[in-house]
């Protein structure tokens, strides 16, 4: 039997979470998490009471507002290379797109900036994904290196770093920077020089398809 379709209530119950998160994810990209659970509802304008309904904590929410910033974009990559074989162009692929997430989506890109570097061990998000790229490559021979686990450092420790560069230099060309990374990356995880350079080469999607939207 198919599910029945959600009522009114639910509906609502939906929006005033979607609102409640949203509104926790604006004030981490602006770097406060030290707002009170009154100024939250008052961004999402919703009442005081209807927070208790869906969190039980400040903290709860920020969690949740984080997780779902982390989900939708490891999502959206998850669609992308799903029909993609070759673990070292899927890594390749999700760190370019990443990389143009900064000046494309600030504020989402702030989120995960502002939340430091507790994403890197979250279960949600792009986190999980690099890992489970790195490992591949390296199971299939890609990646010629003996520690995934420091793989996945330097990976991740440059994407965070490049991201902070691109807000702090808004001149820098934000494609040919992350292609440069991303290039750079795949010849310290073995790949060879010309192919590396290839890979980083290819073109990738419309944008519109990662980050549909405008907002967090």
């Amino acid at each position: 039997m198919a599910d029945a379709a959600p009522s009114r209530l639910d509906r609502r119950k939906a929006r005033t979470r979607a609102a409640l998160i949203h509104a926790a994810q604006t004030f981490i990209a602006d770097g406060n998490t030290t707002m009170a659970i009154l100024d939250l509802t008052q961004a999402a304008d919703v009442g005081m009471g209807s927070f208790y309904n869906h969190f039980s904590s400040k903290d709860e929410l920020l969690r949740a507002a984080v997780d779902d910033a982390l989900d939708r974009h490891g999502a959206a990559l998850d669609e992308l290379t799903r029909d993609m074989n070759d673990p070292a162009e899927v890594f390749a692929y999700s760190f370019r797109l990443t990389g143009r997430l900064h000046r494309r989506n600030p504020q989402l890109s702030k989120v995960l900036l502002n939340t430091g570097l507790t994403i890197t061990t979250s279960q949600h998000g792009i986190a999980p994904r690099v890992r489970r790229d790195i490992h591949a490559a390296i199971q299939t021979g890609r990646f010629t290196i003996n520690d995934p686990e420091l793989a996945f450092v330097i990976a991740t420790g440059s994407a965070l770093c490049l991201g902070q560069l691109l807000h702090t230099q808004p001149d820098r060309d934000d494609t040919h920077a992350t292609d440069q990374i991303t290039e750079d990356l795949l010849r310290t995880f073995g790949i060879p020089t010309d192919e590396a350079h290839e890979i980083c080469q290819r073109p990738l999607p419309d944008l519109d398809r990662l980050l549909p939207d405008a907002t967090v």
